[in-house]
């Protein structure tokens, strides 16, 4: 795929491994968070798992672009430690805790109007007072969920992240004895279904932070202290929310396209609805891994282009281009070959599990490709590149993949089978587009990120 200047090495491999892994485990910790708590409240009943389910759909789609947005912290922090600027690190950090503060008070408001909205958008009314105030007590998580995210983009952009994978494992179980105290009603408190498991996750996302705070003190401590009075200027805080708001529309693009899918897919019915949850699950679930090495790419490319070391950036992305397609390949033939035995830990529904089946070679197909893009947009924002994955995100799946997934569910009449072949038609577009474009803009100088005064540029 790359040739040339594109040639990865074995030590480069190594390296790109040694800060993946972590990060993997902390986009597992941090997906599984948001698992225990629907599996905890479907023990309660179906009305509360709805009201979780539909008020999660809310919370997370506010939260996703809030935290994508906070990723400008990985070219500017990363970048500034392979240059060995300790300034700059320390702007950087402290700009994006003064932007995650704004963006997180932003999205607590936003979360006032969620029975208008539910009620808008003709949800079940039964539903929608459970799932609305599921919103509203999750509105006081938003602040420390942008806060943790800042620190959380801060410690891997410089290779620390360790305490950060044991804190995330921590606020697990914290979660996890949260959902059996708020959600059953233990140790005197009232049972509170979807808003006990609200409550659960706003206390634990508080304490997760006060915990990465506590155990990364001695290495942030340098960096948030002394304050400085330039991590206020506007000019500045704009620059780096303009890096910022692309990858926020792109985590929302992509949110938007998946959640329209599962709502298309709702009216072919429960069968079909659950078959496709099931697939989309088991996805997500293998998703974190180039999602990982996707961290870990835009790191160390960073780092490289900080240090004025372009031969060092390009092994990097043709390293974890390779990483990441040949897991995802390793996947696709895992989910061609036990469709059925998968389907089966989710759920002893026939007919679900015949629909998964179906579902899961083809999400094999378009796994490879959604790895791909994710390493991809991954290198470029370690480069400082980050409106084209936003333009490609945005006519990949608006463009070509909807369209396609319009036509084969509903004018070929395939059904969900359709709608996903609708992923692989946007995925295949998107990834072929960023390959491309990670090839282009490795191939000449690229000036460092700068916020503060006119860029660098880095030498071949």
């Amino acid at each position: 795929m790359m040739l040339g200047r594109f040639t990865p090495t074995l030590p480069d491999v190594k390296a790109l491994l040694r800060l993946a892994l972590p990060m993997v485990a902390a986009q597992v910790g941090i997906m599984s968070l948001g698992v225990v708590d629907v599996i905890v409240v479907g023990h309660v009943s179906a009305h509360a798992l709805a009201g979780v389910s539909l008020g999660n759909l809310y919370v997370f789609g506010l939260a996703v672009s809030g935290m994508a947005t906070l990723w400008a912290l990985d070219p500017i922090v990363s970048q500034a430690m392979g240059a060995k600027d300790m300034d700059g690190v320390a702007l950087g950090i402290q700009r994006g805790l003064v932007l995650s503060g704004a963006i997180g008070l932003t999205l607590t408001l936003l979360c006032l109007p969620a029975a208008a909205v539910f009620r808008m958008l003709r949800e079940p009314a039964e539903v929608i007072p459970s799932a609305a105030g599921f919103v509203w007590i999750s509105a006081f998580g938003m602040l420390p969920l942008l806060l943790f995210s800042t620190l959380r983009q801060s410690l891997q952009a410089m290779k620390m992240t360790r305490t950060l994978v044991l804190t995330i494992l921590f606020g697990n179980l914290v979660n996890l004895f949260f959902n059996w105290v708020f959600v059953f009603g233990h140790l005197g408190a009232r049972p509170g279904g979807a808003e006990g498991s609200a409550l659960s996750s706003v206390l634990g996302r508080w304490i997760m932070l006060a915990t990465l705070l506590y155990f990364s003190r001695t290495r942030l401590g340098p960096f948030v202290r002394p304050w400085r009075r330039e991590s206020f200027l506007r000019e500045p805080l704009l620059r780096t929310l303009r890096i910022g708001l692309p990858i926020g529309v792109q985590a929302s693009i992509e949110f938007t396209t998946f959640a329209a899918i599962s709502i298309l897919a709702g009216w072919f019915g429960e069968v079909a609805i659950g078959g496709h949850q099931v697939a989309i699950n088991l996805a997500s679930l293998t998703f974190m891994v180039p999602a990982g090495v996707s961290g870990a790419a835009s790191v160390l490319v960073g780092h490289a282009i900080g240090e004025g070391d372009l031969p060092h950036a390009r092994r990097v992305a043709a390293s974890a281009l390779g990483v990441g397609a040949g897991f995802m390949a390793l996947s696709a033939l895992v989910l061609r070959a036990f469709p059925q035995a998968l389907a089966q830990l989710y759920t002893n529904v026939p007919g679900v599990i015949a629909l998964a089946a179906v579902l899961l070679p083809i999400a094999g197909v378009f796994q490879v490709f959604d790895g791909i893009q994710v390493v991809a947009s991954g290198i470029l924002r370690g480069a400082g590149d980050t409106r084209a994955a936003m333009i490609s995100n945005l006519l990949g799946f608006y463009l070509v993949g909807m369209p396609v997934s319009l036509w084969c569910g509903f004018g070929l009449h395939l059904g969900v089978v359709g709608l996903w072949w609708g992923f692989v038609a946007g995925l295949v577009a998107v990834a072929t587009f960023l390959v491309l474009r990670v090839r282009v803009t490795l191939s000449r100088e690229i000036a460092r990120v700068r916020v503060d005064d006119a860029p660098v540029i880095s030498s071949h």
